[in-house]
């Protein structure tokens, strides 16, 4: 019976080891994409500069808010936007119909509000840098962006009304663009 005693303790020994070794592993390589969004700007559809007088003078409003809205989770990234006028006329667009858009001047003013991390900087950022519209202007600008941003301002137009223009509703169209 001594036998047999001896013979289960080893067993017993054994199947401890076998127990004891170390796991086997499996790696799985995992991967997922985060796709790249969007760059896009709104501005209000229509603004009223109000009312003045025939002769030289000026008007100056605010055009409402316009946004930038940057959901391409950049890293260092940067984005522009820019604005730029027609003319303004009035009845046939005769010389004293037309108020020349190098007449509107624009200034963007800091922002109103802005998410996001990045160095967010106005084109224009008080009354006396305001820039006529002849040609294209930077309206406002971001850099250093990391992930997504947004920036809105509420940008101020200057129409400087020529001695010779007459009396009429104007219009023209000022837009802004983003790349």
């Amino acid at each position: 019976m001594a036998r047999k005693r001896i013979l289960l303790i080893g067993v017993a020994v054994l199947n401890v080891f076998v127990f004891a070794l170390p796991a086997r592993a499996a790696a799985t390589t995992t991967t997922f994409t985060l796709a790249t969004g969007t760059l896009s700007i709104s501005a209000p559809a229509s603004s009223d500069l109000g009312s003045g007088s025939t002769g030289a003078g000026t008007l100056s409003a605010q055009l409402g808010g316009v946004t930038v809205t940057d959901n391409r989770g950049a890293l260092l990234g940067t984005w522009t936007a820019s604005v730029a006028s027609t003319d303004f006329t009035t009845g046939g667009a005769t010389a004293n119909e037309t108020i020349a858009n190098g007449q509107v001047t624009y200034w963007s003013g800091v922002a109103s509000a802005t998410s996001g991390t990045a160095v967010f900087t106005p084109g224009q950022a008080a009354a006396l840098n305001a820039q006529a519209l002849s040609v294209s202007r930077t309206a406002y600008g971001a850099a250093t962006i990391v992930g997504n941003n947004s920036a809105t301002w509420n940008p101020t137009l200057i129409v400087n009304v020529p001695a010779a223009a007459v009396a009429g509703t104007y219009t023209g169209t000022v837009t802004h663009s983003v790349a």
